[in-house]
């Protein structure tokens, strides 16, 4: 029994100093590598910003007057003229008295009305009615707000302080609603504010832009996310950002041995444009040209899209951003 625990504890330590040199002399496992073509696309590198609908200039419609509102003749979402009106009202002499009047019959309130005019209330711009705040025959003083309006609809996006330099006047941006996610609209940065708010430690600038057309569905107070776009290139030569590295200040790409079983190898490359998803090599390789991605999983992207600020549809494939939280807007 004592020679069986001797040969088994031998078997042991044998066995742990053989499995401690294979650890220390034997070489790692290749990582698994996934073979990629560089491929012709659209790449653009942007500053991605949340933002809101905002009236580019506001306006709230008061009365000059105390009273009662007789008659409103726009709603929420009508188009308006400078110096049309808007609404009748009565001052409260001419409510008192109408009412009075009313009392004694249609002949005596006929009277009075001819006699005894309403006074109008106009719109001192043109542009859209976005609020009514009041209702006919509903008592208001001069504090109150009868109707809000709009000339036009602007986007106004927050900016980290760590990106307003790259923000430029005229810059073009792609306008992406909550509300609707699966469309694009085209802007230009048309203001950059000078004064910055502290948000959660964050200095943010507020960045105003213009819509080309603003779309019916646009509502002060949505939300929007906001791309910026710094460059964009359509017929660039595209690798994934995971099969570039950067050594001793050498952009180098991983490429297949030539030879069945050699050793891959790392060529130096020059590189362009590079957002999260994508990098654009100006020097170094050829559209069809391999490159393998090591020690990361890879997930193959669509085609680009090809139009100059990629506005038709949602971004795809390598020339997009890469997509905030899994989501989009």
């Amino acid at each position: 029994m004592k020679k069986i625990l001797i040969i088994v504890s031998a078997l042991i330590v044998l066995g742990g100093g053989w499995w401690v040199w294979k650890k220390k002399f034997s070489k790692p496992a290749r990582p698994d590598a996934v073979a990629v073509k560089a491929a012709e696309g659209a790449i653009e590198q942007t500053v991605e910003a949340t933002g809101s609908v905002s009236p580019y200039h506001r306006v709230e419609i008061k009365p000059a007057i105390g009273g009662r509102i007789e008659k409103l003749l726009v709603d929420e979402g009508d188009k308006v003229a400078a110096g049309q009106i808007i609404a009748w009202m009565s001052s409260t002499d001419r409510a008192a008295i109408l009412d009075a009047a009313r009392a004694q019959g249609p002949a005596e309130l006929k009277k009075w009305n001819d006699t005894y005019k309403p006074t109008p209330i106009v719109a001192p711009l043109p542009g859209v009615i976005i609020l009514r705040n009041v209702v006919e025959g509903q008592m208001v003083d001069t504090s109150v707000v009868i109707c809000a309006m709009s000339d036009i609809l602007i986007v106004v996006a927050q900016v980290d302080e760590s990106d307003i330099g790259r923000i430029k006047l005229g810059m073009p941006g792609r306008i992406v609603l909550d509300s609707y996610p699966d469309v694009k609209d085209q802007a230009k940065v048309f203001d950059i504010l000078y004064e910055g708010k502290n948000v959660s430690n964050v200095i943010q600038y507020q960045v105003k832009l213009k819509l080309d057309k603003v779309p019916l569905y646009y509502r002060s107070q949505m939300t929007a996310n906001i791309s910026f776009i710094l460059q964009r290139k359509e017929n660039a030569l595209l690798v994934p950002a995971g099969a570039v590295r950067e050594k001793d200040g050498v952009k180098q790409v991983l490429t297949p041995s030539p030879e069945p079983g050699g050793k891959d190898v790392w060529r130096e490359v020059k590189t362009g444009i590079e957002n999260d998803v994508s990098v654009e090599i100006v020097d170094g390789l050829s559209a069809g040209d391999q490159v393998l991605i090591r020690q990361a999983k890879y997930v193959p992207q669509a085609a680009a899209q090809s139009s100059p600020l990629a506005m038709g549809g949602r971004p795809s494939g390598p020339s997009g951003q890469a997509p905030k939280g899994g989501g989009g807007r």
